[in-house]
């Protein structure tokens, strides 16, 4: 199964989604701010990250630019999580190569079709017959 990292400042958000993902078979890597985000995609070369956007040390943005600037992480799929100004903050997120974008609050089972989306998963689609669409 796939290693997704979670990375957020807020604690009660990042558990929310490992257990989330974790009860779906994911294995789960957590991250608390832009920096330490980078140096878990190093040590733990995930296959997708969710990446929150407003971070103390380094935000959503810096690290995505940081990641999309090296070869090495520049395919890594990353769904961003968003506070702030919808509009303009998904325009910057999809310049910058996220792919999916959702706003706080968001619904786990959406957060769900995204990550199976990217991981080209079984159940990742929002067609018909798709278990978790609607929500």
């Amino acid at each position: 199964m796939a290693k997704i990292l979670v990375v957020n400042d807020q604690p009660h958000i990042v558990r929310l989604i490992q257990t989330n993902l974790e009860r779906e078979g994911y294995e789960v890597v957590t991250a608390y701010d832009g920096v330490e985000a980078l140096e878990r995609v190093e040590e733990e070369k995930p296959d997708l990250i969710i990446l929150d956007d407003q971070m103390p040390r380094m935000d959503g943005f810096g690290v995505l630019c940081k990641l999309q600037s090296d070869p090495g992480t520049a395919n890594i799929p990353v769904i961003m999580l968003a506070d702030g100004d919808a509009d303009r903050d998904s325009f910057k997120g999809w310049q910058a190569g996220i792919n999916a974008y959702l706003t706080k609050p968001f619904n786990p089972r959406e957060l769900l079709v995204f990550v199976k989306r990217n991981l080209k998963e079984e159940g990742g689609s929002d067609g018909e017959g798709d278990p978790l669409w609607p929500y």
